[in-house]
């Protein structure tokens, strides 16, 4: 049994926290919201984001980031992407470097165009030795049941990977190892983006055909992008790429989805935020990936046509109609 400390005590950060319990591990989750962290220690739920789970009892919860750095053999990030920075931040002199560090978000800082891992080692200064990555299709509303899923391990240290999957390895939850951190942080940052196209497809009433369309070009797009900067291209065919893209793009419980189905109804982003207040990771992502891939020359249309929707300076309907006028070249 190892004790591990989880960041974040949001539907992400609880699930993983179960996870870990039945992996056979002593879990402590910090969270800023007492009534959550009562809610926890006290009835074994947290209605607020995972209504109807109840929880192992041997999960303990705490407001105190004091506590939980001390608590944990390895610390588990389970907080917003865009809130990274600023968390980091108040962290900073209390943050334990010498214990591994193992990232579980998906996005791209808007204002800086850093990954999380980057934000990381420039923000409190940690080794790039001494992180990891688990990512994967992995909805958090399925995996509180238990429903068997797959995930990636990813570190450029084997060690960290192999730590990674004993900490989350259940029988339910497989836990792939790869060498091929850059790959497995950019895919998941941009299957959301692709995933808020499908989305608005769907809200536009348009069918699978488009749909299939939108995935299969989507996860070109991802590939020639995660190449450009040094990933295996077969890390796409895995689970941190096309698994993920599916899962985000197909279910109903994708975050990016249900937003990009909303925005194609309403046409209107701020409609749409009143609508859905939940985090939404592809939004805040997709013009810095955009900027990203325009770094580096890698054409994405898709990427460009939804960084103009949240933009706002094309529709929802003119971001498809644009998307049937890309020039045709030779498929793969």
């Amino acid at each position: 049994m190892s004790r591990v400390s989880v960041l974040g005590s949001g539907a992400w950060g609880t699930t993983l926290a179960q996870v870990l319990a039945d992996a056979g591990q002593e879990v402590l989750i910090w969270g800023r919201n007492a009534t959550v962290v009562h809610e926890i220690n006290n009835d074994h739920t947290n209605h607020t984001f995972l209504p109807g789970a109840q929880l192992p009892s041997s999960i303990r919860a705490t407001t105190d980031v004091n506590e939980v750095f001390a608590f944990g053999e390895a610390l588990v990030l389970a907080i917003p992407a865009q809130s990274l920075r600023e968390n980091l931040l108040a962290w900073k002199d209390l943050f334990p470097l010498e214990k591994p560090i193992i990232s579980t978000l998906k996005g791209i800082e808007a204002d800086t165009h850093l990954r999380m891992t980057e934000i990381l080692v420039n923000e409190i200064g940690a080794s790039l030795e001494n992180v990891g990555l688990i990512t994967g299709p992995n909805l958090a509303a399925e995996m509180i049941l238990r429903q068997p899923a797959g995930a990636v391990a990813a570190s450029i240290n084997s060690q960290i990977s192999a730590l990674v999957i004993e900490l989350f390895t259940t029988p339910y939850f497989r836990v792939y190892p790869s060498h091929d951190l850059v790959g497995c942080e950019l895919a998941g940052a941009t299957k959301s983006v692709i995933a808020l196209a499908v989305g608005m497809a769907v809200g536009l009433d348009l069918g699978e055909n488009t749909q299939s369309m939108i995935i299969t070009r989507g996860l070109s797009e991802v590939a020639r992008f995660g190449q450009a900067y040094g990933a295996d291209p077969l890390t796409n065919l895995g689970l941190a790429g096309m698994g993920d893209l599916v899962a985000s793009c197909g279910s109903g419980l994708s975050r990016n989805r249900t937003f990009g189905e909303v925005l194609g109804r309403t046409g209107s982003l701020e409609k749409t935020r009143s609508q859905v207040a939940k985090t939404v990771e592809g939004v805040a992502s997709a013009p810095a990936i955009l900027e990203l891939a325009h770094r580096v020359g890698v054409e994405v249309p898709i990427i460009e046509a939804v960084a103009d929707v949240v933009r706002g300076t094309i529709t929802p309907r003119q971001a498809l109609d644009r998307l049937m006028t890309v020039p045709l070249e030779e498929e793969i």
